[in-house]
């Protein structure tokens, strides 16, 4: 049985709008504990606050990766920027066929923390530009 594929488009903006930037210092003791004991070998180039939510950006085997937590330092997901080409095949049909005209710039690799996967899918037509959630 085929995968369906369910689409959430995010405005860009609205996303970055909500996003703060954060000194690890603000940053909850809990949160920076369970990221290192999620990732022990990495180091946080940046903390965000969105909403009540932290996310760190940092760089994991050499990719360029943020993770989500809560305030209490449980881990949400993981997302990792991958090459459009690594989008499966069944994500870039469907982006084909919706979304005729657009040109897709970015893409990553969403997983939560029950192992999960989606793909966000940064997309442009002429000044109008979006992310979309790809669910496989």
């Amino acid at each position: 049985m085929k995968s369906t594929i369910a689409t959430i488009v995010l405005c860009l903006g609205f996303t970055i709008a909500n996003a703060q930037d954060m000194k690890e210092a603000e940053v909850p003791e809990n949160v920076k504990k369970g990221f290192a004991t999620k990732y022990p070998s990495s180091k946080v180039d940046q903390w965000e606050k969105e909403g009540a939510e932290y996310e760190a950006e940092f760089h994991l085997n050499k990719v360029e990766s943020s993770a989500v937590f809560t305030a209490d330092g449980t881990f949400k997901e993981l997302e990792q920027e991958i090459k459009t080409s690594e989008l499966p095949k069944t994500v870039t049909d469907y982006y084909t066929k919706t979304f005729v005209g657009y040109k897709l710039s970015e893409a990553a690799k969403i997983t939560d923390a029950n192992g999960k996967v989606m793909y966000e899918a940064e997309m442009s037509k002429g000044k109008e530009h979006f992310d979309a959630i790809l669910r496989q």
